[in-house]
């Protein structure tokens, strides 16, 4: 039981990170006949702390998990890269948006400024998405890696993170697809080549904090990924 003491603590700490409005949606639902509309709303909250605490155990057995501390160093470093990350993320709008017909209009209104929807993308990309694709995916990753390909070995290796962090990524990549084959209509050659450069690049520097320096780092990271492309969108686009 001591074992899963701390796995849960940190699910518990994860739970109101958890989007509130879908947790809001699934109560309301109670009673309903619509059990699906029930199933669909809670699904992610569901999956969210399950990676949370799956996620956690398997992050201490391949040797991900590091101490929840911060030091001023390591996030002078973190944040020095991770604004850089979000410097590249808001070129988008001045490179492939010129090529992509598409994209025109998704930035016409990426200048706007709506309070509830950015606190919202900060918030699940830089908390949720590396729980999930992370602490459970890349963590995960590793240890089937590990157990599959390097058993004889006690502990799981350097080259071991590396090619689970690039594959967590690529994942965390094609992840964005749904959304952008909603966003665009369609998904050509070029979005395709977007999505995995942008996400895929930014995925991987993300993965190699979380190996080097802890979860927590990654999600400051993509924390700081978010408000600096925003911040650019909304101070140079009109």
């Amino acid at each position: 039981m001591k074992k899963l003491k701390k796995p849960l603590l940190f699910t518990l700490i994860m739970l109101p990170y958890t989007n509130p409005e879908l947790l809001e949606k699934a109560l309301a639902q109670i009673g309903s006949k619509d059990v699906l509309v029930l199933i669909s709303t809670i699904q992610p909250v569901i999956l969210a702390l399950l990676c949370s605490f799956f996620g956690y155990i398997l992050s201490e057995k391949v040797g991900l998990m590091r101490s929840f501390s911060f030091e001023r160093k390591n996030i002078i470093v973190v944040l020095g890269i991770s604004a850089l990350c979000g410097i590249m993320l808001s070129l988008d709008a001045w490179t492939f948006a010129k090529w992509i017909p598409e994209l025109n209009g998704y930035y016409d209104t990426a200048g706007s400024f709506d309070t509830v929807t950015w606190i919202t993308s900060v918030i699940y990309g830089g908390i949720i998405e590396e729980v999930m694709l992370r602490l459970f995916v890349m963590s995960l990753i590793s240890f089937i890696i590990w157990k599959c390909f390097f058993r004889k070995e006690k502990k799981a290796s350097d080259k071991v993170f590396i090619t689970a962090n690039v594959i967590s990524a690529l994942i965390f990549a094609a992840g964005h697809l749904p959304s952008t084959a909603i966003l665009f209509g369609n998904l050509t050659p070029l979005l395709l080549i977007r999505c995995f450069l942008l996400n895929g690049a930014i995925g991987t520097v993300l993965g190699r904090f979380y190996r080097k320096y802890g979860i927590q780092y990654a999600m400051l990271a993509h924390v700081m990924v978010h408000i600096v492309s925003k911040i650019i969108w909304i101070a140079f686009i009109p």
